[in-house]
């Protein structure tokens, strides 16, 4: 009796740090996937401040504004 005892208490101990290191590879999984979407949501939003930086809206912006300082420091600098 004492045996089939030994044996179930090993049984459960195993189970139960087999699944101790199953949760452990699930958290570093979880830890894995929000670093890549990190990642994909940095990427992703570095190509959308270039594809804005780059349109022709914000270079026409870019200019007005420079046109206008220019014609300010100008008026200034005149007086």
């Amino acid at each position: 009796m004492r045996l089939y005892l030994a044996v179930a208490v090993l049984m459960l101990a195993f189970v139960a740090y087999t699944e101790a290191q199953d949760a452990d590879s699930g958290f570093a999984n979880f830890q894995d996937r929000l670093s890549e979407f990190g990642r994909n949501v940095a990427e992703k939003a570095k190509d959308t401040i270039d594809t804005i930086k780059n349109s022709e809206v914000a270079q026409k912006t870019q200019n007005w504004f420079e046109e206008k300082f220019a014609k300010l420091k100008t008026h200034f600098q005149q007086d």
